[in-house]
């Protein structure tokens, strides 16, 4: 296993080569509250504190912060999913509006809420997460009108990505539906999987799991070993496993063995709030695949990409400007 970093020129070559970049990203969109305040007593009712809120904030979570990654290196993005015909669904295209994202791929369903994730903040620390939304699989009369929105959009796209945390819009006919457009236009997909629909993305460039989505999914995996690595990325059918390892950085994987595993460190820098480092990921994965990079080297970039994000409070979008500091800061 390697640990070294593309050339300088070739840094620049690629993140020129992002800008304008179509990225079709479909999954599991999610609106991020916040509810920030101050503690100072514990309530009278329960042994829970009392949070007095002044500031709110409302971010893309889930798919829309993939989507919003996107838009932030310098890609165009649409984002492909479902929302509720609520207060939260048009907070979520509020804030998208801001992000520069069309709402064009979005089907909005009456009887399904926004998924929504609030979380209370106090004195720098989380309180509570309260989450709401409705995780049952998709009605086949919405399946249809969103597998006709995915197809249209992955025909004017130059990378699809597949954003799964099993709130029940990637089900398998969708996933297969979505494959195959790909596969048709010719253009590279990146899976961010969730273990319900772990095996269903047959034929994907790049599979993106953590450490503990696959020693779940491959029980006795030896996550070590490259012959064990390679093994599950042939089981899971796709061309390349990028493994992410939290502190321990990421390894790619290909299926076929011809490549040795290259292991990425992670970078060491402050890490505030791990919050969306993962759409980060994939996000950049994504764009530079899109812009003719190699699988490694779209892992590297990323891998710069996730050590900005992580120094930022909540979920946040990295520039390529932050990007090249970050580069710099590296070689350093």
């Amino acid at each position: 296993m390697a640990d070294d970093l593309l050339p300088r020129p070739r840094l620049d070559a690629l993140l020129a080569a992002m800008r304008g970049k179509r990225i079709a990203v479909l999954g599991d969109v999610m609106l991020d509250r916040y509810l920030i305040g101050d503690t100072e007593r514990i309530s009278p009712e329960a042994p829970v504190p009392v949070v007095t809120v002044t500031e709110h904030r409302e971010k893309l979570g889930g798919a829309a912060n993939v989507a919003a990654n996107v838009v932030a290196l310098g890609g165009t993005s649409t984002l492909l999913g479902v929302i509720g015909d609520d207060r939260d669904g048009a907070a979520l295209r509020a804030a998208m509006e801001l992000a520069g994202l069309p709402a064009t791929g979005l089907l909005t369903l009456a009887e399904r809420p926004t998924t929504t994730k609030t979380r209370v903040v106090a004195r720098g620390q989380q309180v509570v997460r309260i989450d709401e939304e409705n995780a049952a699989d998709l009605d086949l009369e919405p399946l249809a009108r969103l597998t006709a929105l995915v197809e249209d959009a992955v025909a004017q796209a130059d990378a699809l990505v597949f954003e799964d945390y099993n709130k029940g819009v990637l089900v398998p006919a969708l996933v297969r539906s979505a494959m195959a457009a790909a596969q048709k236009k010719g253009i590279p997909t990146v899976v961010d999987p969730k273990y319900h629909s772990f095996f269903a993305y047959k034929g994907a460039t790049v599979f993106k799991p953590n450490r503990r989505e696959l020693s779940n999914a491959v029980p006795g995996i030896d996550l070590g070993s490259a012959t064990d690595l390679a093994a599950a990325a042939a089981r899971l059918e796709v061309q390349y496993l990028l493994l992410t390892l939290g502190a321990g950085g990421m390894v790619v994987v290909p299926r076929d063995g011809a490549e040795a595993p290259h292991l990425i460190a992670s970078l060491a820098r402050e890490v505030f709030d791990v919050s969306g480092a993962g759409d980060t990921v994939t996000a950049w994965v994504a764009a530079t695949l899109a812009a003719g990079g190699t699988v490694v080297e779209a892992a590297e970039i990323a891998n710069l990409a996730a050590s900005v994000e992580v120094t930022k409070a909540g979920v946040a979008t990295v520039s390529p400007e932050e990007v090249l500091q970050a580069y710099s800061a590296r070689r350093a």
